[in-house]
């Protein structure tokens, strides 16, 4: 995550991840507590503000800039009463969607000690939000390179948890981030067994044999239980996959069975080979795959 002087934005973290950002700062929770007609974001929509930083986002473009400024006059003033306001989408803010949105700005508590002022928060936090967090879409990934790198980077700040694995040593960045895990198997397979059924399954491992046999372990899985991995996409050209299809049908695979997988992976017609193209074109496809793609109506 990038911080720059003039402040530091990043769109739905998670109430442990916010709190961590905002340790030790005075800061101000926003929240949307009613819409009425064309609106950027949804009520219980939250974003917290510090005097030098914002975390997760309300939309709204001036809107939210308007909010930023009248949290941090919140805070120099020293106000610590709630304050409710409503604001239409309209010219005065140099919008034209012509709804509402009433947003509630109140002061987190403060506390004599760091570690109480933490725990507090988080309390505060907890019962302050209309709408609990929505429920993470878990990713397996098996593939440390630079595709499985650029999309780890992807989905670090999106909807997800992730399961990252690779046969080999030496592969995974030193991250430190809550919704992600990585693991090196001796065997790869054995991921497959370890990975929650719920996930989506990405397969982009350092050899086509690899990626075969990690698509016949998961296939395998599949056939004990049918809701295991709703989408096992597999990096590569229809080519790769045809062979594979037919590799797998040879090993008894109906074509039932192998309709379960997505090859290549990604948004169709965007054809881009660069890592970050093709992690922008997965995330995409993941989204849609959860449910959870959705176009703000302005």
């Amino acid at each position: 995550m990038n911080r720059s002087s003039a402040g530091f934005f990043s769109s739905d973290l998670s109430v442990s991840e916010v709190l961590a950002e905002i340790s030790g700062k005075a800061a101000v929770l926003i929240q949307v507590m009613q819409t009425q007609g064309s609106a950027p974001r949804e009520a219980g929509t939250w974003m917290t503000v510090t005097r030098d930083g914002f975390y997760n986002t309300i939309g709204g473009g001036h809107l939210e800039f308007e909010a930023i400024a009248m949290a941090r006059d919140m805070m120099a003033r020293g106000a610590t009463e709630p304050l409710e306001k409503k604001f239409t989408l309209g010219a005065s803010l140099g919008q034209c969607c012509g709804g509402v949105m009433h947003l509630r700005f109140e002061r987190l508590p403060d506390s004599m000690t760091r570690e109480n002022a933490d725990s507090d928060r988080a309390a505060f936090l907890q019962s302050a939000l209309m709408e609990p967090t929505p429920p993470l879409q878990t990713v397996a990934l098996v593939g440390g390179g630079h595709v499985g790198h650029a999309i780890v980077q992807a989905l670090s700040p999106l909807p997800f948890s992730i399961h990252w694995a690779d046969s080999r040593e030496g592969v995974f960045p030193a991250l430190n981030h809550e919704r992600l895990q990585m693991n090196q198997f001796d065997d790869i397979t054995e991921s497959i067994d370890e990975f929650p059924k719920e996930s989506l399954l990405l397969v982009m491992s350092f050899t086509h044999a690899e990626d075969l046999e990690v698509v016949r372990a998961a296939l395998a899985r599949r056939r004990s239980d049918p809701q295991c991995f709703p989408l096992i996409g597999l990096i590569g050209s229809k080519t790769k996959w045809a062979r594979f299809r037919h590799r797998l049908s040879e090993r008894g695979f109906s074509e039932t069975e192998l309709a379960a997988v997505t090859c290549p992976i990604g948004i169709a017609g965007i054809t881009g080979k660069q890592p970050a193209v093709i992690a922008a074109s997965v995330a995409a496809q993941l989204l849609v795959s959860r449910g959870g793609l959705s176009t703000p109506q302005y």
